[in-house]
């Protein structure tokens, strides 16, 4: 009788597969953020220019210059801005610059100044002046306006300290159920540093940064001739 030597495999055993488990749920609460785009260009009018600009500025009288308002209200408030404005001022050199670079900005923030007009004021920001977060427009609020700009001119060195333009990022919720506020943003502090101008989008929320002037003299305040294009009403046919 011939005897067969078996070889046993492998035992197979079977395995439990246990469910997947399902991932976690996205926070209620999260923010999706997105910084706001500024245009920054220093040394924009050139040391002769400025300096002449910065003349005429400081030339103004404290009997042109009024307290500054808010909103669509034209109400003085300086628990949410404090400062002063001249709504005459007129620097036809610096509109002449902005129209120069007019196109690149526009194509930078994915806007048309088409059929604008420029609509700007001198605002002064001496010891503990400020202007609150806020927007320069909205769907209700000012919504001709397409771009803002603002141009520093101060002496140098700087005798005032603070007074940064701080911008805020855009913050989206996740969920609709959700809300953003300013608040809960993040931002970009942009320096008033003379001779520059920043330009963008009248929606974002910026504030100016509380301004100390230990001096108190006119001469030595954050100036900035601040303004926006702004759509041309459209005459009835």
């Amino acid at each position: 009788m011939t005897t067969r030597n078996t070889v046993a495999g492998p035992e197979i055993v079977a395995q439990k597969t246990e469910p997947a488990a399902a991932p976690p749920a996205v926070c209620k609460d999260a923010l999706w953020r997105l910084p706001v785009t500024v245009c920054r260009i220093t040394d924009f009018l050139g040391a002769q220019t400025s300096r002449t600009l910065l003349e005429r500025v400081i030339a103004v009288g404290d009997g042109t210059l009024q307290p500054s308002t808010v909103r669509s209200t034209r109400d003085v408030d300086t628990s949410i801005r404090r400062s002063r404005t001249d709504h005459g001022f007129d620097a036809p050199e610096l509109l002449a610059a902005i129209d120069e670079v007019r196109e690149v900005v526009e194509h930078t923030l994915g806007i048309s100044c088409a059929g604008t007009e420029p609509r700007y004021g001198l605002n002064v920001h001496n010891d503990g002046d400020f202007y609150g977060p806020h927007q320069d427009s909205t769907h209700d609020f000012q919504p001709e306006r397409v771009l803002t700009f603002v141009y520093y001119v101060n002496q140098t060195p700087r005798p005032f300290e603070g007074g940064a333009l701080r911008v805020y990022d855009i913050a989206l919720p996740v969920h609709s159920e959700g809300r953003a506020t300013w608040e809960t943003r993040t931002w970009r502090d942009w320096e008033p540093q003379h001779d520059s101008i920043v330009f963008f989008r009248p929606s974002a929320w910026h504030e100016v940064r509380p301004v100390s002037c230990p001096s108190r003299r006119h001469e030595d305040s954050r100036f900035a001739i601040n303004g926006w294009m702004t759509r041309v009403a459209q005459a009835s046919a």
